[in-house]
């Protein structure tokens, strides 16, 4: 008898999904770093004596995680004539999920985030509210899609706002609380997440001539490998200098440049070999540096310096 196919489970479309648009374990790992520093570095940054325990760091974590759940639904909404087009093996092209679907995952995401800022402070609120305005704004392109396209710079920079956005977010889960203002140095760190952000987003869009695709967006194919290689490398060495501001208000300033200099060397290394061979594999290590150094930065920065600081080692 032939095997009648069945329609996969609610738990395996959207498990597929994930896979593929958002793997949880790789996304949750940096979103805790990220979320995790921000609220550690808040705290080292003005001397607080209440050591920020869970609320703090889960509330920016759940907040955090879910915001970037919401730019991929965002983007999801935002490419589906294009992906139907160019790139129809995608979720939503193929039917694996619907936008319907996910737009209500994304309404959901907005219910627990604004019940985890009523809960942990309700003043969160407005900040919260700030970062869905922007994040709103992105998902309609600001309202001039075609020209932000034409002008690539002003495209990323407008989209990368949201990563300082949401971090100012985790460090306000700590000093709001406490009744105080922003800490003095926490600019550093500001700046340190716009710069990450910069590096993550053109490393993991870098690609050799062998794997460019007709319809897929590189900064290889937008600007050619060198140039663009050499402003994922330069964004590496400002935001080092932006981590090493940060760990000077702390007292840190030492460390942070043993500790990213060697990344920092393996990343000259793997731009050398990206440009050298132009093979595919070097184009994946280019990727691996950006991973490994975005959590490098943010360990040094904030968690590693409260759990010493914990331990009494930082006076």
């Amino acid at each position: 008898m032939p095997v009648k196919l069945t329609e996969p489970t609610i738990f395996r479309r959207w498990h597929e999904y994930q896979r593929e648009r958002f793997p949880v374990v790789a996304h949750g790992l940096l979103i805790a770093a990220f979320s995790a520093c921000g609220v550690s570095c808040s705290w080292l940054l003005r001397g607080g004596d209440e050591v920020p325990w869970g609320g703090a760091f889960g509330v920016a974590f759940g907040t955090t995680f879910l915001i970037f759940l919401q730019l991929r639904i965002a983007d999801e909404f935002k490419d589906e004539e294009e992906d139907r087009r160019w790139r129809p093996w995608r979720p939503v092209p193929r039917g694996l999920v619907t936008l319907r679907e996910l737009g209500w995952v994304g309404v959901a995401g907005a219910v627990i985030q604004a019940l985890l800022a009523i809960w942990h402070d309700v003043r969160l609120l407005p900040v919260l509210l700030a970062t869905w305005l922007w994040l709103a704004l992105m998902a309609r392109e600001f309202f001039v899609g075609e020209w932000l396209r034409a002008r690539p710079v002003m495209y990323l920079w407008t989209h990368l706002l949201i990563i300082p956005i949401t971090d100012f977010y985790a460090t306000a889960c700590e000093w709001l609380p406490a009744g105080v203002g922003p800490p003095r140095g926490l600019w550093w760190f500001i700046a340190v997440s716009f710069g990450n952000g910069l590096t993550l987003e053109i490393g993991r869009k870098l690609r050799v001539p062998c794997d460019e695709q007709e319809g897929v967006r590189t900064y290889s194919g937008l600007w050619g490998m060198r140039r663009a290689s050499l402003v994922w490398l330069v964004s590496m060495v400002v935001t080092g200098g932006f981590a090493v501001g940060a760990a000077r208000e702390i007292g840190t300033a030492l460390v942070e440049v043993m500790v990213l200099v060697p990344v920092l060397a393996w990343g000259v290394w793997s731009r050398w070999r990206y440009l050298e061979t132009g093979e595919s594999g070097a184009a994946r290590r280019v990727e691996r540096v950006t991973s490994l150094w975005t959590l490098v930065l943010y360990f040094s920065i904030g968690i590693v310096p409260l759990v010493v600081r914990l331990m009494g080692g930082v006076k």
